[in-house]
């Protein structure tokens, strides 16, 4: 399946994308490059690895019959010192709301780690990923 889009010059080095599917968004890059008034192509690609997560983890999690009330994921990332700058480390911390089980919480992340995420596979190659999760209300199963 081949997805497109296109992005179309703003002024500076923000850019207007509009994906094949008909969503839009602003990319821009920090000053002094640019001006600061959206995120950047790099945080894109981190927004696109907690989406992926996020996705998994919801549908992983409803299947194990967990009742998830909520989920946060948050990352933090280090990278190249030399161009192309890529990502080197990225540390991912899932929080989920809700009477889950540790274990399957712990079953889900891994899944979509290793088996689902396509964002974590294409990553994988040039950055090391690692997590962490904490669960609020958290049972025992």
């Amino acid at each position: 399946m081949a997805a497109t889009c296109t992005a179309v010059w703003a002024d500076g080095v923000r850019y207007l994308h509009t994906s094949g599917s008909g969503h839009a968004l602003v990319t821009d890059s920090a000053a002094p490059v640019g001006a600061g008034t959206a995120p950047s192509p790099m945080e894109l690609v981190l927004h696109a690895l907690v989406g992926c997560l996020g996705v998994d983890l919801s549908m992983i999690l409803a299947k194990m019959k967990q009742p998830v009330t909520g989920i946060e994921i948050s990352v933090t990332s280090d990278r190249a010192e030399e161009h192309p700058k890529i990502y080197t480390d990225i540390r991912l911390h899932v929080k989920v709301h809700g009477a889950v089980s540790a274990r399957k919480l712990e079953r889900a992340i891994n899944l979509s780690q290793n088996t689902y995420c396509s964002v974590s596979a294409m990553l994988a190659g040039s950055a090391e990923i690692s997590h962490t999760w904490e669960i609020v209300d958290q049972v025992d199963r």
